[in-house]
C-alpha cells in the first residue's frame, strides 16, 4: 500500500522525528509523529510498510538515530492501542523490544515499545503468555532499574506492574523467587514520589498475586517490608509545590501495601507501635490510621501479644489530648490524634478473638478505675479542676467507644460500672441539698456517655433488637430511676452544662425503638410533657431551650424512621398539638419568634405534622395581617413578617426537598388573596412598607414552587380581584394618584405573582394584565416594573389572542414615539427616540424609565431582536444630554433633568447585573446563553465613540461613564479582554470623573475591580504596559479616595501587580509611586496600610531588578 509520494511523506516524517540536530523543533518531531500515526490509523501505510522503511534507523549503528528510531516505533504503537494487528506482527515486534532491552542507549524507546504491546487488549491482538515471558525473562537478566533515570525507572515499574495484573499465569510459573526477588531489587532505594506510588502498588499487587502460604513470598516478606518500612511515615523534604503528587495520596497507597499480606504482621505492628511515641503528631495520626487498617487484613496473633502495650499508648494519647470541656458525644474533631486512638480502641474490642480481652485491660487500668473510684468526689461541674475535667472526660470517651463496640463489650461494661453510676444518682436524689447542688456532675457525665454508646447498637431499621442482652435489661431496670433524675434536674437546675446533659439523656431514653423502650410508654410520654414545657415557659434560658428544642426535633425524627407509630400518636397529642396552640395564643410573654422557630422546627420531624403546622400556619399569617389591615396593629405586622419569613425560608424549601412542591404552595398564595377580597376596608395610615414587601417575597417564592396549572389558578385568581377594584379598570383615567393602601397590596402581590409565572403558564387575559401594570407604573409602582420585564421575558411568541409583537408596540407606543430622522435609518444608532406625549412629572418619568430597562432586559435575556428600540431611546437620551426627553417639555429643570439622565444610565446595571427580585433561574426566567456580551457588543462601539466626541459639561458626560461603568462591571471578564486596548483610556478617565462625586462609590469600585482583573491576566498586562502613566495616575489618585475603604484597599492592591510589569514601563514612575504609598501608610485602617506596606516594599525592589536586565 502506498504509491511513492506517501513513501517520500514517510520518509520525510520518519527523518524529521529522528532528526536530533538543532535544525529540528520538538513541535516539528511531534507533528511528524502525529502524521505517521494517522497515516497508519487510516490504513494509508500499513505497519510492516514503515518498518521495512525504518530498517535502517533502527539497527543502524550510530547510537543516538538508533534510540530515535526505536523510539518513533514505540510511540506510534503506543498511538495504534485500539487499530487491530496480526499476532505475528505483535509477536515479531515484541521479540524485537524485548531484544533491545538490552540496549542501554536505546532503553527509552524499548521500554514504552514493550509496555504499549502489552497494554493491548486481547479484541485487538495482544501479546501470548510466552510473549510476555520473554520480556519478563530480558528484563530480568538486563535492566538495573535503580540505575536508571526517573523516567525510565517509571517505565520499568510500569512494565512490572503490567506483568502482574494482565499476565498472572506467566509470572506465576517462573522459578520460585525470581520475580519477586526483582521486585525486591528494582523498588530498593526509591525516593522519586511519581515512582513511590507505582512501588507501593507493586508490593500490594504482588501480595495479592501470590497466596499467603507461598514461600516465595514467605522468605522475601522481611526483606520487602524493610524496603517498605523505611518510607513510614510519608514525609516530603522538598518545598511544598514542587511535585504534584499528594501526600496523602502516598501515605494511602503504602498504607494499602503494608496491608497486603498477613505475612507482614510480624514486622508491622512492632514499627506501627514505635512511631506511636514519636514526638510528630503526624507520624502518630499515621500510625493509628495504619494500625486501623490494617488490623482488617491480620490474622491478629501479633496484634493479641501487643495489647498492653497497645492499650498503654492509647490511653495515654487520650489523657493528654482530651479537652477539658465535659459535653456528651462531642468527639475530638479538633484532635485528630485522640480521635484516631479512640477509633483504634473501638476497632480492637469489635476484632479480638477474646470478645472482652482488650475490655479488661480498660476496666482493670488503674487509671480508669481511679476516676470511676473518684465519681463522688466531682460534685459540681465548676467545682472541678481543669486537669480531673480532662480526665474525666477521657474516660468517659473511652468508655463510649468500648461499650458502642459491640454488643458483648457493652454487657461488660454495664456489668462492672453502670449500677454504681445509677446508685451514685440516685443517692444524690435523696439527699436534703439536692435541690442547690444538682446531681453529682461525675455520675451524670459518665452515665449519659453511657446511654448514648448503647443508643448506637440499636438501629430504627433493624427488625430485631437484643432486648435479652444484659445491657438491656440493666437499662430497662434503672429506666424510671435514671428519667426520674433526669427530669428533676432539667426542672431545678440552673447550669447550661447540667441541662444539656440531662437532656441529651433524656432525648436518648426517649428515642429507642417501640419494642425496646428502656422506658414505659407514660415515662416516655412524661419526658415529652417535660420538654414541651420548657419551650412554653422557659425561654428567657436560650442555651437551654434550644437544647430541649433540638432534643425534641431529634425524637420526632427517630420516630418518623422507625414507624412506631404509637410514639408517633403520643408525638403528635403532647408536641404538636402543643406547638400549633403556641401560633394562636394571645400569651404575648413568649417572643413569637421562639414560637415560629419551635412550631417549624418540630414540623419538619414529619410530613403529617407539618401539613397541620402549614394550615395553621397560613390561618395565623391571615389572622394578622386582617388585623394589621384593619387597624394598623404594629404587634400582628411584626407577627405576620416573621411567620411570611418562616414560610419563604423554611416551609417551602422543606416541601421542596421532599418533592412536594405544589398543593402547598398554591394553597398559601389562593389564602392570601381570599383574605385580601374578604377585606375590603384597609386603615388609611398603614405604613409598614417591610411588611408588603415581606408579603410579596412569600407570594413570589409560593407561585414560583407550584406547577404552571397551579400558576395558571393563583393568576385568575388575582387578576379578578384586581380588575374588579375601580383604580385598575381600563375605562379609568390615565392621570396619576395615590393608591390606596388596599391597592398598593393588591397591585404590589399582583406583581409578584407575574414575576413567578413559567413560561408555560397559560393567561386569559394577557393584554389586560399588561395595561394595569403599565397604569400602575405610570403611577409610579416601581415592582410593576419588574413584573413587566418579566412579563416581556416569559411571554410565549405564538400566543393565540395576544402576542408578543403586540404587547411591545402597546408598550413602546405608550411610552416612547419614534420621529423620523429624513433619512430613513433603522440601523442601530443614535436614533430620535425619547417619552411619549404624555404629562409626565419626574416621579413618574423616573418609574417609565426604570420599567423600560426592566423591558429591555427581559428581552435582552430572550434573545429578542426588539430589544434594540429600547437600548436606542437610553442611547439618544445620554449622547443628546438629556435634552427634550418628554415631549412637552413637563421636565425642564436642569436638576430634574439630571436626575433622568442619573436613572438612565443606571438602567445600564438594572439590564446588565443580576437581580433577586426577578429574572432569575429561581423564578423561571427564560435565559439565552452570552446575553451581557452581545450587549456589550452592541452598546460600547456607541459609548466609546460618543465618549470621545462628546464636547459636554462633565455632569453630563459624567452620566455617560456611569452607563458604560455600568456596562463593563457587569460584562465576563473575558469579553472585556478582547477590547481592552480601546477600553482602558476610558475606563481611567471614568474612574478620575465618577470619583469626584460621593454617589458614585459603588460604580468606582466595580469599575477598578475589572481594572485589577485585567492587570492580573497576561494579554490584559499588555495593554496596561501601553497605558501605563494615565493608570498609575489614576490608581495613586485613588489611593486617598475618602468615600470607601474598598477603593483604596484594591487601588494599592493594582499598583503591587504593576510592580511586576516589565522594568521598563514602571521604573521611571517609582517615586511618584512611593511617594503616594508613604501616605498610605497613615490610613486609618488597618488592612489599607497592610496593603501599602506590601505594595512599597514590591516598589523598592525594581530598583534591584536594573541589575539583571
Amino acid at each position: 500500500m502506498g504509491d511513492s509520494t506517501t513513501i517520500n511523506r514517510v520518509i520525510k516524517h520518519i527523518e524529521t522525528y529522528v532528526d536530533s540536530s538543532s535544525s529540528t523543533s520538538p513541535s516539528q518531531q511531534d507533528a511528524s509523529l502525529d502524521a505517521l500515526a494517522k497515516l497508519l490509523l487510516n490504513d494509508i501505510i500499513t505497519l510492516e510498510l514503515l518498518v521495512r522503511e525504518m530498517e535502517m534507523y533502527l539497527t543502524t549503528t550510530d547510537n543516538i538515530i538508533r534510540a530515535r528510531g526505536i523510539l518513533l516505533l514505540a510511540e506510534l504503537l503506543t498511538r495504534l492501542s485500539s487499530k487491530p494487528l496480526e499476532n505475528k506482527t505483535i509477536h515479531s515486534l515484541i521479540g524485537f523490544f524485548a531484544d533491545r532491552l538490552s540496549d542501554w542507549r536505546a532503553l527509552r524507546g524499548a521500554l514504552v515499545g514493550c509496555l504499549a504491546l502489552m497494554r493491548r487488549k486481547i479484541g485487538v491482538g495482544a501479546i501470548s503468555g510466552s510473549d510476555a515471558n520473554a520480556v519478563a525473562q530480558s528484563f530480568m537478566q538486563n535492566l538495573q532499574v535503580q540505575s536508571l533515570g526517573q523516567h525510565d525507572r517509571k517505565l520499568c515499574f510500569e512494565i512490572l506492574e503490567c506483568l502482574i495484573d494482565s499476565y498472572p499465569d506467566t509470572v506465576m510459573s517462573m522459578e520460585e523467587d525470581e520475580f519477586v526477588y526483582v521486585i525486591c531489587e528494582a523498588i530498593d532505594g526509591e525516593k522519586d514520589p511519581q515512582c513511590l506510588l507505582l512501588t507501593f502498588r507493586l508490593v500490594e499487587r504482588l501480595a495479592q498475586l501470590y497466596p499467603e502460604s507461598s514461600t516465595s513470598l514467605a522468605s522475601y516478606a522481611e526483606d520487602l517490608f524493610n524496603i517498605l518500612g523505611s518510607y513510614f511515615p510519608i514525609h516530603f523534604t522538598h518545598p511544598k509545590g514542587e511535585d504534584d503528587l499528594k501526600r496523602e495520596e502516598l501515605s494511602r497507597a503504602l498504607m494499602l501495601a503494608f496491608a497486603s499480606t498477613p505475612l507482614f504482621e510480624p514486622f508491622a505492628i512492632p514499627l506501627l507501635l514505635e512511631k506511636l511515641s514519636s514526638s510528630l503528631p503526624s507520624a502518630k495520626i499515621e500510625s493509628l490510621k495504619y494500625l486501623s487498617y490494617c488490623m482488617d487484613n491480620y490474622r491478629g496473633n501479633e496484634i493479641q501479644e501487643q495489647h498492653e502495650t497497645l492499650w498503654s499508648s492509647l490511653k495515654d494519647i487520650v489523657l493528654t489530648s482530651a479537652p477539658s470541656s465535659l459535653t456528651v458525644g462531642s468527639g475530638y474533631q479538633d484532635n485528630k490524634v485522640a480521635d484516631e486512638a479512640l477509633v483504634l480502641v473501638q476497632k480492637l474490642i469489635k476484632q479480638d478473638k477474646d470478645p472482652v480481652s482488650f475490655l479488661k485491660l480498660i476496666l482493670k487500668d488503674v487509671d480508669v478505675s481511679m476516676t470511676l473510684n473518684n465519681l463522688s468526689n466531682y460534685s459540681n461541674h465548676d467545682d472541678i479542676t481543669v486537669k480531673d475535667k480532662q480526665r474525666l472526660n477521657a474516660v468517659g470517651r473511652i468508655l463510649h467507644v468500648s461499650a458502642a463496640a459491640s454488643v458483648a463489650s457493652c454487657n461488660s461494661i454495664f456489668q462492672s460500672v453502670f449500677s454504681e453510676l445509677v446508685n451514685g444518682l440516685q443517692s444524690v436524689m435523696q439527699e436534703k441539698d439536692y435541690a442547690s447542688g444538682g446531681p453529682k456532675f461525675g455520675y451524670l457525665y459518665v452515665c449519659v456517655e453511657l446511654l448514648a454508646a448503647c443508643s448506637t447498637l440499636v438501629k430504627p431499621a433493624e427488625i430485631t433488637y437484643h432486648d435479652k442482652e444484659t445491657w438491656c435489661t440493666m437499662l430497662h431496670s434503672f429506666g424510671p430511676i435514671l428519667t426520674c433524675s433526669f427530669v428533676k434536674t432539667m426542672k431545678e437546675s440552673t447550669h447550661d452544662i447540667y441541662t444539656h446533659t440531662v437532656v441529651m439523656g433524656l432525648q436518648i431514653l426517649a428515642s429507642f425503638p417501640g419494642n425496646f423502650l428502656p422506658v414505659s410508654k407514660s415515662t416516655f410520654e412524661e419526658i415529652l410533657v417535660e420538654f414541651t414545657s420548657i419551650i412554653v415557659l422557659k425561654f428567657n434560658n436560650a442555651s437551654a431551650w434550644r437544647s430541649v428544642l433540638n432534643a425534641l426535633v431529634e425524637i420526632g425524627s427517630l420516630i418518623k424512621k422507625s414507624d412506631d407509630f404509637e410514639k408517633m400518636a403520643s408525638f403528635d397529642v403532647i408536641v404538636v398539638e402543643r406547638m400549633l396552640a403556641l401560633l394562636s395564643s394571645d400569651d404575648l410573654s413568649m417572643p413569637f419568634s421562639l414560637k415560629v422557630e419551635a412550631v417549624s422546627k418540630i414540623g419538619m420531624t414529619n410530613l403529617k405534622y407539618m401539613l397541620k403546622i402549614v394550615q395553621e400556619l397560613n390561618t395565623t399569617i391571615s389572622t394578622n395581617l386582617q388585623k394589621y389591615w384593619l387597624g394598623g396593629n404594629s404587634k400582628s405586622a411584626e407577627h405576620a413578617m416573621l411567620l411570611l419569613e418562616c414560610y419563604v425560608e423554611k416551609v417551602l424549601p422543606w416541601f421542596q426537598n421532599i418533592g412536594d412542591t405544589d398543593n402547598v404552595p398554591m394553597h398559601f398564595a389562593l389564602k392570601i388573596w381570599n383574605v385580601i377580597e374578604d377585606n375590603t376596608l384597609f386603615c388609611d395610615s398603614l405604613n409598614e412598607k417591610k411588611l408588603l414587601e415581606t408579603a410579596m417575597n412569600g407570594m413570589k417564592h409560593a407561585v414560583a414552587s407550584c406547577s404552571e396549572e397551579s400558576q395558571s389558578m393563583i393568576l385568575d385568581k388575582a387578576f379578578s380581584i384586581l380588575s374588579s377594584n375601580m383604580s385598575f379598570q381600563l375605562n379609568e383615567s390615565m392621570q396619576r394618584a395615590e393608591f390606596s393602601c388596599r391597592e398598593e397590596w393588591i397591585i404590589s402581590l399582583f406583581d409578584s405573582v407575574i414575576i413567578a409565572l413559567r413560561p408555560k403558564t397559560q393567561g386569559k387575559n394577557t393584554k389586560e394584565i399588561l395595561q394595569i401594570i403599565m397604569r400602575a407604573l405610570s403611577n409610579g409602582h416601581i415592582p410593576s416594573a419588574h413584573a413587566l420585564g418579566s412579563l416581556f421575558n416569559k411571554m410565549p411568541n405564538d400566543m393565540q389572542y395576544f402576542s408578543l409583537e403586540e404587547a411591545m408596540d402597546i408598550t413602546f407606543n405608550k411610552y416612547i414615539v419614534r420621529f423620523s430622522n429624513g433619512d430613513g435609518d433603522n440601523e442601530m444608532g443614535v436614533s430620535n427616540l425619547r417619552l411619549s406625549n404624555v404629562n409626565y412629572g419626574l416621579v413618574t418619568s423616573h418609574a417609565i424609565i426604570v420599567g423600560l430597562a426592566w423591558v429591555g432586559k427581559g428581552l435582552l435575556m430572550r434573545g429578542h431582536e426588539k430589544v434594540k428600540d429600547v437600548i436606542k431611546f437610553f442611547l439618544n437620551f445620554l449622547i443628546s444630554n438629556g435634552h427634550r426627553p418628554i415631549s412637552n417639555g413637563s421636565i425642564s429643570s436642569p436638576e430634574d433633568c439630571q436626575d433622568l439622565m442619573s436613572a438612565v444610565a443606571d438602567s445600564f446595571s438594572i439590564i446588565m447585573s443580576d437581580s433577586e427580585a426577578c429574572l432569575n433561574r429561581n423564578l423561571h426566567a427564560t435565559i439565552k446563553p452570552l446575553y451581557k456580551q452581545r450587549l456589550f457588543n452592541m452598546v460600547m462601539p456607541i459609548l466609546l465613540s460618543s465618549i470621545v466626541k462628546s464636547d459636554s459639561p462633565m455632569p453630563h458626560k459624567s452620566m455617560m461613564h456611569r452607563a458604560l461603568a455600568h456596562v463593563i462591571s457587569n460584562t465576563p471578564l473575558s469579553a472585556i479582554l478582547g477590547e481592552a486596548k480601546k477600553l482602558i483610556p476610558l475606563m481611567v478617565d471614568g474612574l478620575m470623573i465618577l470619583s469626584e462625586d460621593v454617589q458614585n462609590r459603588d460604580i468606582v469600585y466595580n469599575l477598578l475591580l475589572v481594572l485589577s482583573g485585567i492587570l492580573t491576566d497576561k494579554n490584559g498586562q499588555e495593554v496596561i504596559v501601553e497605558n501605563t502613566h494615565m493608570v498609575i495616575m489614576c490608581l495613586t489618585k485613588l489611593v486617598f479616595y475618602k468615600h470607601m475603604m474598598l477603593v483604596r484597599e484594591t487601588a494599592i492592591q493594582c499598583l503591587t501587580a504593576m510592580s511586576e510589569l516589565p522594568y521598563a514601563s514602571v521604573y521611571r514612575f517609582r517615586l511618584e509611586v512611593l511617594k503616594a504609598l508613604s501616605r498610605a501608610l497613615d490610613d486609618p485602617k488597618r488592612s489599607v496600610r497592610q496593603e501599602a506596606v506590601r505594595c512599597r516594599q514590591a516598589w523598592a525592589s525594581i530598583s534591584s531588578r536594573s541589575l539583571h536586565i
